[in-house]
């Protein structure tokens, strides 16, 4: 009789232990590669030289960063190993350093690489292998395509929705406007160009006296400025990367020509290219933003800028805090971080991507209030509003509402 008893006791005990068995199955630590208990393998690509190096402290500041989560715990306990190479703005360099982190360094996924035409020159092979290619440093509007490319995604607002907010601007506030359009003899500036003849409609044509295109590899884009100049336009729109957009502001002052001007995000760092062209030079310039400018007074005392001051004393102090490369890195870095934390134990590259494309209503402490990444399995462009601002004195000045750049937004 006693052991009819026992059996029955060690019945609830049994079910007890299979139900413990079966929780953590489902609780199991799951990785590809790249991925263990104790680390995550980042791989990043960046321009450290050549034409557009100016760029290249974008990946240093993420360095910096996964240090500073390093150095408080890592993300769910494992560590960064963050690894970045150079390209020197070369597509054919870029796949050769994609190549290495997917296949020698074995990294989980690559982060931020920057560049339109070296990031076009990877996104096949990156989607062939299912690697993730995330938050790419570019705002071409191609990468938003989950249905043919699901394993690219780019962040910051798309060129196209940049260029859409100023058509809408100058629309209202300058219809006969006679505008002359410089862009890079690329991806990143036909997209650029593409944004601001859909968002000027039908009066494209008769608005746009001309579309002139430069080569990187140019030493100087001097000419082209005296040629457009000759042209009598009232409008400029500036489409170029920070060495070229110094190069045009200063020529500009020099030959005395002072059209509206609209100047591309991208280049409208105060540290590489508003000093360096003279701030003299640069006044009334028109431009977009979506993250804060450390150099603005109205964020003295904030504390998403305290957290970014915070961060260049202890782990980037070589950081130039007015160049608009290093907050962009921090910014980026951080909405990184937020979904490896989403992922918790589930380092598989598929989780990445899953983890990515579910963000609500996300914000890095340094944007602009008002601005928010949002992302789903159908939108992997994150973020997409902006806020217009002037350049005076020596610092950029928001003005009017926070503007979406979306088509019918």
């Amino acid at each position: 009789m006693p052991n009819i008893h026992l059996r029955l006791a060690a019945i609830p005990a049994a079910l007890a232990l299979l139900a413990a068995t079966a929780t953590g199955a489902l609780a199991q630590k799951r990785y590809d590669t790249g991925a263990s208990d104790t680390e995550i393998k980042i791989g990043n690509i960046m321009p450290y030289s050549g034409p557009a190096s100016a760029y290249g402290v974008i990946g240093k500041t993420e360095e910096a960063y996964f240090r500073k989560i390093n150095a408080e715990g890592g993300i769910n306990g494992r560590k960064i190993n963050f690894i970045s190479y150079d390209d020197a703005y070369s597509p054919p360099k870029t796949v050769e350093q994609a190549r290495k982190l997917v296949e020698s360094d074995e990294v989980l996924f690559i982060f931020n690489s920057l560049g339109t035409p070296p990031n076009s020159a990877i996104q096949k092979y990156m989607n062939s292998k299912k690697v993730p290619q995330l938050f790419v440093a570019t705002g071409a509007t191609k990468w938003n395509d989950p249905k043919e490319f699901p394993w690219t995604m780019g962040w910051q607002p798309s060129y196209q929705s940049e260029t859409r907010i100023y058509a809408k601007y100058l629309l209202k506030e300058k219809p006969g406007a006679k505008i002359a359009v410089l862009f890079q003899n690329d991806d990143y500036g036909k997209d650029y160009l593409k944004g601001l003849k859909d968002g000027l409609g039908a009066k494209a044509a008769s608005m746009i006296l001309i579309e002139e295109s430069y080569e990187v590899s140019e030493p100087t884009i001097d000419s082209h400025i005296v040629k457009l100049k000759s042209l009598n336009a009232d409008v400029f729109v500036n489409i170029t990367t920070p060495k070229f957009a110094a190069q045009a502001i200063k020529k500009m002052g020099e030959i005395g020509w002072k059209p509206l001007h609209f100047l591309n995000n991208v280049s409208v760092s105060i540290g590489s290219v508003m000093k360096p062209a003279g701030f003299e030079n640069g006044q009334d310039i028109i431009s977009a933003n979506y993250i804060k400018d450390p150099g603005d007074p109205q964020w003295k005392g904030d504390p998403g800028m305290n957290s970014f001051d915070e961060f260049l004393a202890k782990y980037f102090p070589e950081g130039n805090r007015t160049d608009n490369s290093v907050i962009y890195g921090f910014s980026v870095a951080q909405t990184m971080e937020h979904v490896l934390r989403k992922c918790g134990d589930d380092l598989t590259r598929e989780n990445v991507m899953k983890q990515a494309a579910s963000v609500r209503d996300f914000a890095p402490s340094t944007f602009l209030p008002g601005i928010k990444i949002n992302t789903s399995a159908t939108d992997f462009a994150p973020v997409e509003q902006l806020q217009l601002m002037k350049f005076k004195g020596e610092r950029w000045e928001l003005f009017g509402d926070v503007i979406s750049g979306e088509i019918g937004g």
